[in-house]
């Protein structure tokens, strides 16, 4: 497909050439003028797509994750009939937001999750290191794909957990379609990853010394005092 572009092809063309999606992808140009991006989607089943890194790597996850993104997508349009365009996007669309452009996907041993979402890195990178074996990380958001063409190891994904047994990446797909709404979503159900850091994804972390940088792998923050404490 990325030879299709570099051979002249918009993205648009290049994506509708799969013939895999449940949208048409369509230029930019012809999302009318303030109307929101989401609700365009959803009324037209038609996506409109910029050429360049970010909208490609949205499409290519439409051609993987059809059944999650349109329920992402319509959850969105949910939202929005709800609350209308506000100036700032309210928790459930800001989630929703949240997970369709930096989302990362894992099924793990149940240790290791916990060991996550408390940000004990030691845990998860070195004391629990061989659970990465039996574990498996997928990429979902688009824009952090986009941010991984040029690795850099700030590069942190919002976590989702996946506790069902996923057999394939179509298995997840209708899985998340299923799971996914704006109430678990608005409940902060992620937790932080430094993408550089998993076991085999960067030459650099093969020493411990690599997690031993306060700036990435920060310290979680104390929780908040009680009313009155």
């Amino acid at each position: 497909m990325a030879a299709q572009v570099n051979g002249g092809l918009t993205v648009a063309q290049a994506l509708n050439a799969a013939q895999r999606a449940p949208v048409q992808f369509v230029p930019q140009a012809e999302l009318p003028a303030g109307m929101a991006y989401e609700q365009y989607i959803f009324d037209t089943g038609r996506v409109p797509t910029r050429d360049g890194l970010h909208d490609f790597f949205n499409g290519l996850c439409w051609l993987h994750f059809p059944l999650a993104k349109k329920k992402l997508n319509q959850l969105q349009a949910e939202q929005i009939a709800q609350t209308g365009i506000q100036p700032v996007r309210g928790p459930a669309r800001d989630a929703l937001t949240v997970f369709d452009e930096n989302a990362a996907l894992l099924v793990a041993p149940e240790p290791l999750w916990q060991a996550l979402q408390a940000k004990e890195w030691e845990a998860v990178f070195v004391g629990l290191r061989p659970l990465w074996a039996q574990s498996t990380l997928l990429l979902f958001g688009h824009a952090l794909l986009e941010k991984l063409v040029y690795p850099r190891k700030p590069i942190t994904a919002h976590v989702f957990i996946a506790r069902a047994a996923i057999e394939s990446i179509a298995d997840l797909d209708a899985w998340l379609a299923q799971t996914l709404s704006a109430p678990l979503l608005a409940s902060k159900p992620f937790a932080h990853l430094p993408v550089l850091g998993v076991p085999g994804w960067w030459p650099d972390n093969a020493v411990p010394a690599f997690y031993a940088d306060p700036s990435v792998f920060r310290v979680p923050r104390p929780p908040a005092p009680e009313p009155g404490g």
